[in-house]
């Protein structure tokens, strides 16, 4: 018994159309999946601080507020202080917008003979067990901060190796609040010497 043409052809598109679908399935499967990037979204050039895309809104608007503080012709010390002593904090605890352990917040504000120190301690303390989110994929429970509060400030005088005495280095207590208490830091002291134009962090007890 002979099909007929019309028939014949109905098969022939559907047989089509089944290889062109699997192409398709196969395709979506094994195709590279899109890799998260983070940039500079924001900067303040003159004292070498950048804002990263991937950090959330809060961090954000807190960075814009900075960046208002220091455009001031004449800038308020303690509004500086206080400011990069939240940020700092929020950017270092808030570990659900870090892309990898080495993606460690705050970093900006660590006196430059003290980063790389600090960033080692980082990746195998508070950011050991972070997983890579490159491709948006991780399933981890991380924390966020939700608040700072500034509990204290002192000043104090501080050596930093045998060169250098700061006389009038600040020492700041703080509080942190979190969205979930999953375990993590709720004080903290932190200890900023003056290095060249800026208030750079040196010590977080």
């Amino acid at each position: 018994m002979r099909l007929k043409k019309s028939v014949k052809r109905i098969l022939i598109v559907g047989i089509i159309l089944i290889i062109v679908g699997l192409g398709f399935l196969g395709y979506e499967s094994f195709k590279p999946k899109p890799i998260k990037k983070s940039t500079v979204e924001n900067e303040i050039k003159k004292y070498g601080y950048t804002l990263k895309s991937t950090r959330n809104d809060k961090y954000k608007k807190m960075f814009q507020e900075l960046k208002d503080i220091l455009s001031e012709k004449k800038v308020d010390e303690k509004a500086y202080l206080k400011q990069i002593s939240k940020m700092f904090i929020l950017d270092f605890y808030t570990l659900d917008d870090k892309l990898a352990n080495t993606d460690v917040g705050g970093i900006d504000f660590v006196h430059t003979d003290a980063k790389t120190n600090f960033l080692e301690k980082s990746e195998d303390t508070v950011y050991k067990y972070v997983e890579n989110d490159i491709y948006g994929t991780r399933n981890q429970d991380l924390p966020e901060v939700k608040n700072v509060s500034i509990d204290n400030i002192e000043n104090i005088e501080y050596t930093i190796g045998t060169n250098y005495t700061d006389e009038s280095a600040y020492q700041v207590e703080v509080s942190i609040e979190y969205i979930e208490d999953m375990g993590y830091p709720t004080t903290a002291t932190l200890t900023f010497v003056h290095e060249d134009n800026k208030l750079s962090l040196v010590e977080v007890v």
